[in-house]
């Protein structure tokens, strides 16, 4: 069955290919991403979904194929795109520019892949549609904004998706990423990092560089903190555990002999069970305030914990079912078991929300010769990853590969009994 259905393909390679190619030259920032969804919102209606919604969220799209009796089943892309400059030298590298949360001009490109994500799953839907006959239940598409902030499932569920649209017995996604192209990775329960931000402001007293004791100086405590951070992975959390802290972001003044009165810090947390999770965001917040005490702070720290993501669990019964139709379609040669990825993705929300079962994946799009040979040199750190301004996935076979894993992943689910009539 799920070979008849991905035998479409063919036809509509050219036409996928120049869709993903599009959408890289025209990526679209968080929240941002209104001539994305409007061009996707469009795909899905040519290709005969029942309804199609827009806006879900922000600028989310939904998109239900009713198929007779049977399970529903959810099927998942990102759509929006990075503030980095883009370096491939690609024909159709992106040469676009947006304005960020903060106001601030920055280039704009699809450094992390969510461009093949949304080609593949209208590649998916497509062939989904074409052969209803193939299978029964219901589908669900969705493309969801805001990834990169953490943000958009949560805002797609507030909004009210799983109200206005039936709701999924299982979530299915899935990243492309460096691997060799044409290969499937898969892991099982926690497989991504939960991801926790932290907006910091220290609050001193600013004074003239050449007097320092006039001051309660922000920087020294910003320094203090940062430091101090750094013992929270090391001396508190069990060796066998696993957790990142990062200060990714410190700001403070704007002249060498002026002392500010505030210094930011931007915080970033990577942990993947909920006690380790609470553990680590509360020594944070512990460091942090006691540091501010410590220095004699004019007030008390302002901490603003911004939107996360919670870690990432690949359901063990239903991923053990999805990467056996995996194997039966691509042949075991081309499976990976992949380790734990400290990155984060928030397509856990929405199986989380409605308390069913999510399954995600990662595939491959890096040309192999490449891989083999970074892996030959012990260079592995040298191949474009995503969030690198140089990753592009090659378009074949990542973009066929995509599609066919998520059919497969589709019918894995869906009722078969149609095709079995």
């Amino acid at each position: 069955m799920k070979q008849t259905v991905t035998a479409g393909l063919a036809a509509m390679k050219d036409d996928l290919a120049a869709l993903y190619r599009d959408l890289h030259q025209h990526p679209e920032l968080s929240l941002q991403e209104t001539r994305t969804a409007d061009l996707l919102a469009r795909r899905l209606r040519a290709a005969g979904f029942d309804e199609v919604a827009e806006k879900i969220g922000g600028t989310g799209v939904a998109g239900v194929l009713r198929n007779g009796e049977g399970p529903v089943v959810m099927l998942r892309a990102d759509i929006d795109a990075l503030p980095v400059e883009e370096q491939t030298d690609l024909p159709y590298a992106s040469r676009a520019r947006g304005v960020d949360d903060e106001g601030r001009d920055v280039p704009v490109m699809h450094a992390c892949g969510h461009d093949m994500h949304a080609a593949c799953l209208v590649g998916a839907a497509a062939l989904l549609a074409q052969a209803r006959e193939q299978w029964s239940g219901t589908l669900l598409v969705v493309f969801q904004p805001a990834e990169e902030l953490a943000c958009g499932a949560r805002d797609m569920v507030e909004a009210g998706l799983f109200e206005r649209f039936p709701k999924p017995e299982i979530v299915l996604g899935q990243h492309v990423g460096p691997l060799p192209a044409g290969v499937v990775g898969f892991g099982s329960g926690p497989v991504m990092a939960a991801a926790d931000r932290l907006s910091v402001t220290l609050h001193g007293r600013g004074a003239h560089g050449s007097r320092p004791e006039a001051s309660v100086d922000p920087v020294l405590m910003a320094a203090n903190v940062v430091t101090r951070l750094q013992g929270i992975v090391s001396r508190e959390v069990p060796p066998a555990e696993t957790a990142v802290v990062t200060v990714g972001r410190l700001q403070a003044g704007m002249k060498d002999n002026i002392i500010p009165a505030t210094a930011e810090l931007g915080i970033n947390i990577r942990t993947y069970t909920p006690q380790i999770r609470t553990l680590v965001r509360a020594a944070v917040e512990r460091v942090v305030r006691a540091e501010s005490q410590a220095s004699a702070a004019v007030a008390e720290p302002t901490l603003e914990w911004l939107p996360s993501a919670p870690a990432l669990v690949s359901d063990p019964e239903s991923t053990r079912a999805t990467v056996a139709a995996f194997a039966a379609h691509f042949g075991q040669d081309r499976l990976m078991q992949m380790p734990q990825v400290n990155a984060s993705e928030d397509v856990g929300v929405f199986g989380e929300a409605l308390g069913v079962p999510t399954v995600f994946w990662f595939w491959g799009g890096l040309d192999t010769r490449t891989v083999v040979k970074a892996l030959e040199e012990g260079r592995l750190d040298d191949l474009p990853s995503n969030h690198s301004p140089h990753f592009a996935p090659l378009v074949e076979p990542t973009l066929s590969t995509g599609v066919e894993a998520l059919v497969v992943a589709a019918l894995t689910w869906l009722d078969a009994s149609a095709s079995a009539a």
